[in-house]
């Protein structure tokens, strides 16, 4: 029997990826000397936010993932951020391997959404690793599967994330919208020549500052009635 281990020395954005990417590079061990032909990893990546604190202006931003604050030890819980995968070339040992990280910054997405409220600090992760493992013997190959409790943990510098967000959406987020809401949107865009969608946003909220009661009624807030309720 192989014994494995994982120690992740360093997580960094990709630069010339093409889509988000960061890297984990990983040291991995094998204790016994056996000849390891191959490994195909696979990892869980999760974020565990009860292991750091948060100032006020992050959890304002926190809000519709864990509610106030005073919930927090019940809602401020693990989740599950990455699942990923590489190739392990042979080796005798110890190697270092890369592993992609693809990321991404869709706000409907619970780990965007929790990475975007850090302003500093570090982030929580925890790496779970399965796969499966080919060595190399004097009868030929063998296959084991890589043992279910394996795991490693990181503190991912908040700004490693902010820096692979300002390298693809500079200064700008993404916002999924229902297509009969883009429909509206667009055309209350349109019909008030607004030359942007930024300045359509601006506009809607601007309005929405000022409407009464009436006009926040479910039956205003249709994409007929193009109030900002139903935009947004």
């Amino acid at each position: 029997m192989i014994a494995l281990a994982f120690e992740v020395l360093d997580i960094q954005p990709e630069p010339y990826a093409a889509a988000p990417q960061l890297t984990a590079t990983l040291r991995v061990t094998e204790s016994t000397g056996a000849a390891v032909h191959a490994i195909a990893l696979r990892s869980q990546v999760r974020i565990l936010p009860q292991r750091r604190g948060y100032t006020p202006g992050e959890e304002a931003g926190l809000l519709d993932l864990f509610g106030e604050r005073s919930r927090w030890p019940t809602t401020l819980k693990s989740f599950l951020w990455l699942q990923c995968s590489t190739m392990v070339q042979g080796f005798t040992g110890e190697t270092e391997v890369r592993l992609p990280l693809p990321c991404t910054f869709d706000f409907d997405v619970s780990a965007a959404k929790y990475l975007h409220s850090l302003r500093d600090g570090i982030v929580p992760l925890e790496l779970l690793f399965s796969g499966t493992v080919f060595t190399r013997g004097e009868a030929g190959f063998g296959v084991e599967q890589v043992p279910w409790d394996l795991e490693a943990s990181y503190r991912l510098p908040v700004d490693a994330w902010r820096r692979l967000m300002d390298q693809y959406f500079p200064n700008t987020g993404w916002l999924r919208l229902d297509r009969e809401v883009l429909s509206a949107l667009s055309h209350y865009k349109a019909a008030r020549g607004l030359t942007s969608w930024d300045a359509t946003l601006e506009s809607l909220l601007a309005d929405a500052a000022v409407l009464s009661p009436a006009a926040a009624s479910p039956a205003a807030a249709s994409p007929a009635a193009l109030s900002g309720e139903a935009l947004l």
